[in-house]
């Protein structure tokens, strides 16, 4: 079997979980017997290349007769509007463009020969002008390629998988990491970025969901038929070395590690320290990572008055990631909505011992880990204090927690997922 797979980011140059859960499950499907050539916007050529085939659109040629495509479809919610005089062709590429009006896709001619795209591979401000341009890309792509089924991750993707459908008519397969309704709050929704979405799952032959909580959301929220939506939950990729267990301060630590974004919820991070260090002040409390409430986060912490107990290192990836979960105690993801979580699986591996939030995917899969509501700051700080003062439980939670953790295999994600990749083959 032949995936043609399009996600946005791959270690080891990654800004979150969608990276890390498109490099576990490539390498989980190549040891079930299954083929991937992964797209991406632009590679770093330092991308782990032996269990897969590796494309970077910006080194796609694309011919300038194909160079655009616009879908006219009532679910999106901006439409580009192109004229059917086309001037200069011949009469293979008459019946070419009549064909794609009747299909619903509209191909214009510019003069020129080849060209190709930069694309940046970030996620900045020109982020809505390289979705289109990837998905022009991977329409040519998806006719240079032989392969059985299209996966696309996340909504940056979803219009690459719909083109390279609609120009080799195989099954196409989305993948739901989170959703409009898990990053952002009432009221503050971003229309296009949910047109995107709902066009891209509403098109799909097969969804699959993270969480059986975004695979709810998925149903409730963008009208996608339940029989049409499977979960798939993410797992861990192995270590091989041991983390280190190492700090520096004789103090305890607890750490928060991820997208400093309302959807994570670091403001109840701060909140509960704040709590925590009311009862016991031989606390450090550590928020790793950088997002757009940064600067609100660290004005709490000095409102409150906590800022000499309080660190903050930014973004950390690699060997960072593990040196500072070798510091910590205690981890905590106090997410508001989160449709997984890796890091809480990742800190476990470390043997540190977890409180998650119920209102995460993760806790679906999860015996091991203290769990309470994201806005109970009572409730976690009062297991925070817990795994701090009573060695017994953080004993157990730790042994226990990083065998659980060590059972979720990516291998075993994959097996599901080519179960579902022949199911839609078959249809």
């Amino acid at each position: 079997m032949r995936v043609l797979m399009f996600g946005w980011e791959f270690p080891p140059h990654i800004a979150g979980g969608l990276g890390t859960a498109c490099y576990g499950l490539t390498k989980g499907l190549a040891q079930n017997g299954v083929d991937v050539t992964f797209v991406m916007p632009k590679a770093s050529g330092d991308e782990e290349k032996d269990f897969l085939k590796i494309i970077s659109a910006d080194n796609v040629v694309i011919d300038s007769r194909y160079s655009e495509f616009y879908s006219l479809n009532k679910d999106v919610s901006f439409i580009e509007v192109n004229s059917k005089l086309v001037p200069y062709i011949g009469m293979d590429d008459y019946f070419n463009v009549v064909n794609q009006m009747e299909s619903g896709v509209f191909e214009t001619w510019r003069e020129g020969i080849q060209r190709k795209y930069n694309f940046s591979g970030g996620y900045g401000p020109n982020l809505m002008q390289e979705i289109e341009r990837y998905a022009m890309v991977a329409a040519e792509i998806a006719r240079q390629e032989e392969f059985d089924i299209i996966h696309a991750h996340d909504w940056l993707t979803y219009k690459a998988g719909i083109a390279a459908k609609q120009v080799s008519g195989k099954p196409l397969v989305v993948h739901i990491h989170a959703t409009e309704f898990d990053r952002s709050s009432e009221g503050h929704r971003n229309s296009i970025v949910y047109g995107i979405e709902h066009y891209g799952m509403n098109s799909a032959d097969m969804v699959c969901a993270v969480s059986d909580l975004t695979r709810n959301i998925v149903i409730e929220k963008y009208g996608v038929p339940a029989e049409r939506v499977v979960t798939l939950h993410n797992a861990v990729e192995p270590k091989t070395t041991t983390v280190v267990r190492k700090k520096n301060v004789k103090e305890k630590i607890v750490t928060f590690l991820g997208r400093v974004t309302f959807q994570k919820g670091p403001e109840y991070f701060v909140e509960t320290a704040k709590k925590v260090l009311e009862k016991d002040d031989n606390v450090r409390f550590v928020l790793a990572g950088d997002g757009d409430i940064m600067q609100q986060v660290i004005t709490r912490v000095a409102e409150l008055g906590i800022a000499d107990k309080f660190h903050f290192t930014g973004f950390l990836r690699g060997s960072d990631i593990d040196q500072m979960f070798g510091m910590s105690d205690v981890y905590v993801m106090p997410s508001i909505s989160e449709p997984f979580g890796i890091s809480p699986l990742e800190a476990m591996r470390a043997g540190v011992p977890v409180v998650i939030s119920k209102q995460s995917g993760v806790s679906e899969v999860l015996k091991y880990a203290i769990k309470v509501d994201f806005w109970d700051i009572d409730a976690t700080a009062d297991a925070i204090y817990g795994l701090l003062h009573y060695p017994s439980l953080t004993k157990m939670l730790s042994e226990n927690g990083k065998a659980e953790v060590d059972n979720l295999k990516w291998e075993s994600v994959a097996a599901k997922l080519k179960r579902i990749y022949e199911s839609v083959l078959k249809k």
